[in-house]
């Protein structure tokens, strides 16, 4: 049974004679190198230190060191047995190299070819002779410090000290190698190393003519796992994504991808940095193979993951980039990986998209939004528009959604569809939302002070913003600070929001509860959740998501869903308001499904402050009279 700690040193040895191969077997094969060392280190105790017994038998040995030599008798022969030890992960650490070898190439011709194929490999020249120059050789065969010099005849002793001496500087510099380019998390190669590993295989493509593509992955909503449950979990999860590519890989990608070697591809796999990775086909039949690929590797990560108490579900965008349509160098197809993905983002997460030419403008009109909205706050480019709510039974206003207006002096008017998820994604969205929420509270404060019959202001809360674990103790100063009435507050909060991390979500709802504002959930009906999963979260209110309010006149599925959503609402005492009212037909069906509130360009678009107010002054004034003659006062 071997030794735990042992430590073996692969040795090359290549001399055309055999009595010297010979030689060279008898003083490499000590099974046990470090016998000999701590033979030395208890003699030398005993010599010249006292108390040496005691201290020796209570002294632990020192890890093993053996040897693992392997003989050659020519040039060539060496070269080779160094390719087919780097195809076996087994690499040399020493290679002792024989000057001379007729009738075949030298020993210099050898180490050259040898460090071209293992840069890291020490060598060291043997030679009987006196003129061997080690500058010229060096200058051969660079660099000069993994480059040593033995001449013959040699002392065991020389040669045994020389390999453990070369093979520990050789074991410490693979050690920070490692450190340099392996992500220390994950284990994968990281970025420095996967440029190294993209530019060469970039070569083979183009000497063999070959199809290779690079595949750019990024977590969706990976930074609501840090921000709920904390970066231990977000390493965590990293780790398991890493093993869950690395063993989708391994198991089907020989399916898709033509050569020899085809399933080995963990060295394929990159970190990048944060929640990116990349994934390297270095030799496919054809584009579409890569997006078989990024399919597997989609369905591998969909399958939920459980850290802690925790089951999360984390879904991939990816960007596909080939070679050589889309770039023949390493940073243009990263790069262009790189904005495919972002644009399968855009889309739809955990989707994938090839690369193509128009992605350019894509990116750079939205590099451009993310330049101007960092600054927008500061030059007062950003504005709240008010839309109002309706309280369909009785044809009052009976609310005010908020919604954020940016209108910047270089681009015009933004539409919000563009620049809310770029200020999610970078973070922008929290000093916004902080302001939207501050600037409403003191809107809606402004308008009951003056008696105007504003029963509540609406404020969509983003994904972000809810990931905070002080969210509550924000929205409580805000409040404090702007002195609403926290009933007169309503929050909406996404569905997909609430459905990521139903724990956390629970949580931070009930939180939010205590401080006296009410809860809506945005979008209803268009994320993964069931009706009877409400009874988990105390919320006030669903909004019937405008995809299907748009056709529930036309006797689709989507008239069954609203009357459905409306109906159990009803049954847990739940209020309802229906987006995207845009027709008569539309609000009757909700007036005979008994629907609480509804909004949309039927009723009212989006209002300046002014003229919100206005509206909220001919809601309070208008008197006793029909439900169709109080909307045709307040609407027209």
């Amino acid at each position: 049974m071997p030794e735990l700690n042992q430590t073996t040193i692969r040795v090359l040895v290549v001399d055309d004679e055999p009595g010297v191969r010979d030689a060279y077997r008898q003083v490499l094969a000590v099974s046990d190198v470090s016998q000999e060392v701590q033979g030395f280190r208890e003699l030398r105790s005993r010599l010249f230190s006292k108390n040496a017994p005691e201290r020796s038998r209570g002294k632990a040995r020192s890890p093993s060191t053996t040897f693992e030599p392997v003989f050659c008798d020519q040039a060539q022969a060496a070269v080779a047995a160094v390719k087919e030890a780097l195809a076996h992960g087994q690499p040399f650490a020493v290679v002792f190299l024989d000057m001379r070898m007729p009738p075949g190439p030298d020993g210099v011709w050898a180490a050259a070819q040898i460090r071209e194929l293992d840069p890291a490999v020490e060598i060291v020249i043997c030679t009987a002779y006196s003129d061997a120059d080690p500058s010229d050789i060096g200058g051969l065969v660079p660099p000069e410090d993994k480059l040593s010099y033995l001449q013959k005849p040699f002392h065991p002793h020389e040669v045994r000290q020389m390999t453990i001496a070369l093979g520990s500087k050789w074991r410490a510099e693979r050690r920070i190698v490692k450190l340099a380019y392996f992500d220390t998390l994950t284990g994968l190669p990281n970025r420095e190393q996967s440029h190294k590993r993209l530019v060469r295989a970039l070569q083979a493509a183009k000497e063999h003519d070959r199809t290779l593509a690079v595949l750019y992955l990024d977590l969706d909503n990976f930074k609501r796992v840090n921000d709920t449950l904390g970066h231990a979990a977000g390493d965590e999860l990293l780790r398991l994504v890493a093993d869950r590519l690395r063993n989708s890989l391994r198991d089907r990608v020989d399916t898709a991808v033509a050569g020899a070697g085809a399933g080995r591809r963990l060295g394929d796999i990159a970190r990048l940095g944060g929640d990116e990775f990349m994934v390297l086909l270095p030799n496919i039949r054809a584009a579409a193979d890569a997006g078989n690929v990024a399919e597997r590797l989609i369905e591998a990560l969909r399958e939920p993951m459980q850290l802690a108490s925790n089951s999360l579900v984390v879904t991939p965008s990816v960007g596909i980039a080939v070679y050589p349509q889309d770039g023949t160098d390493a940073m243009t197809l990263l790069r262009h990986a790189d904005l495919a993905m972002y644009v399968a983002k855009r889309r739809s997460p955990g989707t994938y998209a090839y690369y193509d030419a128009s992605m350019n403008a894509i990116a750079l009109h939205r590099f451009t939004i993310e330049d101007r909205l960092r600054g927008a706050l500061d030059r007062n480019e950003l504005s709240l528009l008010y839309q109002p709510q309706f309280d369909v039974r009785t044809a009052s206003v009976s609310g005010m959604e908020a919604l954020l207006r940016w209108t910047s002096a270089e681009l015009g008017v933004v539409s919000s569809s563009e620049f809310l998820p770029v200020a999610e994604e970078t973070g922008l969205i929290l000093p916004i939302g902080t302001w939207v929420l501050r600037t409403a509270c003191l809107q809606a404060k402004s308008w009951r002070a003056e008696g105007l019959a504003v029963q509540r202001i609406a404020v969509n809360v983003s994904g972000r913003q809810f990931a905070l674990a002080d969210y509550p103790a924000q929205v409580a100063t805000i409040l404090r600070e702007t002195g609403l009435d926290p009933a007169m507050l309503e929050l909406e909060i996404s569905e997909s929001v609430l459905m990521a991390d139903e724990a956390w979500a629970e949580r931070t709802i009930n939180q939010l509860k205590q401080l006296g504002i009410s809860l809506a959930i945005d979008d209803f009906g268009t994320g993964y959740s069931r009706l009877g999963r409400l009874r988990n979260f105390a919320v006030d209110r669903l909004k019937i998501a405008r995809s299907f309010v748009t056709s529930i006149t036309e006797g689709s599925d989507d008239r069954a869903v609203a009357s459905a959503i409306i109906a159990m609402s009803r049954s847990l005492r739940i209020n309802v308001t229906a987006e995207g009212v845009d027709n008569f037909p539309q609000l009757a069906f909700l007036q005979e499904q008994d629907c609480q509130d509804a909004q949309g360009f039927l009723l009212s678009g989006p209002l300046l402050a002014d003229e919100a107010r206005a509206l909220l002054k001919r809601s309070g004034e208008f008197g006793e009279g029909s439900r169709s003659q109080r909307f045709k006062a307040l609407i027209g």
